[in-house]
């Protein structure tokens, strides 16, 4: 595969599906969005672009949840394996069964990049859901980097210090994240806090924001948003970041009438406040430096 001409790893995240099995009380998509199966020809249409992106890209593959899909294992990641040169990724709530999980392994082996494991308390319990993830790495073999996430729910933090603890005794990343409500962070009591800073170290300290999801705002920095990342919907309209795609901001164009254009370079970010980490993390943001790792990687 041909490295790319930048300093960061260029991203599509592609929300494949907005169905979902669980509704978590803290998800930050509203209900609404949280619908949609593209057909097989709306998934081969975006294939048909993501065939058109320069290089190699990683192509984060999202929902709803991704194996909720009823294309997923079928259609969509040999389609995408095959025409396309990109490397995948996968954010999932990792609730499919042994024979789905090792059916995913096997398609991406040698092509899959970072997997993002979201761990829900209110569905699942860790020992359940590590030896899931142990099962994924397995059969994926070496290369691919894990991560466990998890939403910092206040009633949770006693029991998630614990997760945490399993989490990395297992040999994985923790990376946990800040609770969002109306478009801001959760106002955290001192007790809170106390408990958050037992599984991401001294608050908002530049190590923290290393440890977990803070989501801090990079207001006026230039950001590659929309020109070396992007989102796509299920419904094919790509936007230049999450934030902007909330605000119905940013829009690049539809892969289902191939009009999407990307920017020609990075702008300086308009919002307050960023709970994406994954510009951050691939080193997108100016000033902010790459946070993959050879241990792991934040989503």
């Amino acid at each position: 595969m041909i490295a790319p001409p930048w300093p960061h790893q260029p991203t599509v995240e592609w929300q494949i599906c907005g169905v979902c099995n669980y509704h978590c009380s803290y998800c930050i998509q509203s209900p609404a969005r949280r619908q949609g199966q593209p057909t097989l020809d709306q998934l081969d249409a975006m294939i048909d672009f993501f065939a058109t992106l320069p290089d190699c890209w990683e192509i984060k593959m999202t929902g709803g949840e991704p194996f909720a899909s009823r294309h997923f294992l079928a259609h969509l990641l040999p389609n995408l394996l095959r025409r396309t040169p990109h490397r995948v990724s996968l954010l999932t709530n990792l609730s499919a069964g042994p024979e789905a999980i090792d059916r995913f392994a096997q398609l991406t082996r040698g092509r899959l990049g970072i997997v993002s494991a979201s761990l829900h308390l209110d569905f699942t319990d860790a020992a359940a859901f590590l030896e899931r993830l142990r099962r994924l790495r397995e059969v994926a073999g070496a290369g691919p980097k894990f991560v466990v996430n998890s939403v910092l729910v206040p009633d949770r933090l006693s029991a998630l210090v614990a997760v945490a603890q399993a989490v990395t005794s297992a040999g994985f990343r923790f990376y946990p994240q800040l609770m969002k409500i109306d478009g801001g962070i959760y106002p955290y009591s001192a007790s809170d806090r106390a408990l958050i800073e037992r599984i991401v170290g001294e608050w908002e300290t530049a190590e923290a924001e290393r440890t977990a999801n803070f989501a801090p705002s990079y207001e006026g920095r230039r950001c590659w948003a929309g020109a070396r990342y992007l989102v796509l919907a299920q419904d094919g309209q790509a936007w230049a970041c999450r934030t902007a795609k909330r605000h119905g901001q940013g829009r690049l164009g539809n892969t289902l009438a191939s009009d999407v254009a990307l920017r020609d370079g990075p702008q300086p970010c308009p919002y307050p406040i960023c709970p994406c980490a994954v510009p951050a993390n691939r080193g997108m943001i100016e000033g902010i430096s790459a946070r993959l790792s050879a241990e792991g990687a934040p989503s």
